[in-house]
């Protein structure tokens, strides 16, 4: 146990001075929006001082209920109906190969079409509630996590795959202890290119027909010349991507652990 002490201080160590590094621009940046603005009298521009206390007062406290839970709500709805149903289909348009060929130019086709450009369509069909919302959200990052999904599938070992026949595994055995296990590296980078769809659908769909959420309010402001607060929108939409986004990663190394450690086994790390 005693030489594991040195190697976990300097892990430790490393870490605290990765975290101080990624941290030292942001903090440069923010200092100097704060000396910058400090005495500003610009109605476009002004202090970060009041900015932040807009951030508090209105996303925090007056508008959270109302509009920051809501908007998540929604995009973590049709985030989540993407990830069952692209994981889904993927796994069977992967191993029925017919299936997947005549599917494939349907699949090429409505992945090709710009997202915001769905969004009149889906106010057409579906109106300005929730359901167009979640709806736009779940087909545009339905095809990320379709298409990693049908790749990680496919190039499953065929050593792995002659020993499952060898011994015998059902189809749920394969799917649970051997598909899905070996295509999980590229279903998450599926679902993490998802996740960036999802955050700028929520918002894009927002701004042009809600009367609710996090991108209405930001326009809102704009629109009413609460400079401060629309400020503070931007501000949140970028914590908040930040948050979405590093918490997707720690979720991320902790399931595929076994890929990373296998990774830098392979490369004498």
């Amino acid at each position: 146990m005693a030489p594991a002490v040195p190697k976990v201080l300097m892990m430790t160590r490393e870490r605290l001075g990765a975290l101080a590094l990624n941290a030292l621009l942001p903090v440069v940046v923010l200092a100097g929006w704060w000396w910058w603005s400090r005495d500003s009298g610009s109605v476009y521009f002004p202090p970060l001082t009041a900015i932040l206390e807009s951030l508090w007062d209105v996303w925090m406290q007056e508008r959270l209920t109302s509009d920051v839970v809501p908007s998540l709500r929604r995009m973590f709805t049709g985030y989540a109906v993407a990830i069952v149903f692209g994981i889904a289909v993927g796994v069977v348009l992967a191993r029925v190969h017919a299936l997947g060929r005549a599917l494939n130019p349907i699949v090429q086709f409505s992945r090709s079409i710009p997202p915001v450009a769905l969004v009149p369509v889906a106010v057409l069909l579906l109106g300005i509630g929730d359901t167009m919302k979640i709806a736009l959200i779940a087909f545009v990052c339905f095809f990320p996590v379709l298409l990693n999904t049908i790749d990680g599938v496919r190039s499953v070992n065929q050593t792995l795959e002659d020993m499952a026949r060898t011994f015998r595994l059902t189809a749920r055995q394969r799917l649970v202890s051997l598909l899905l296990p070996s295509a999980a590296p590229q279903i998450f980078a599926g679902m993490r290119i998802a996740l960036a769809v999802a955050f700028i659908l929520m918002i894009v769909t927002e701004m042009v027909a809600a009367t609710n959420g996090i991108g209405h309010a930001t326009l809102s402001y704009q629109t009413r010349f609460r400079i401060s607060a629309m400020w503070s929108g931007m501000i949140l939409l970028a914590v908040l991507g930040y948050l979405f986004n590093a918490v997707f990663v720690a979720i991320e190394r902790r399931v595929l652990r076994w890929h990373y450690q296998m990774t830098r086994s392979s490369q004498g790390v």
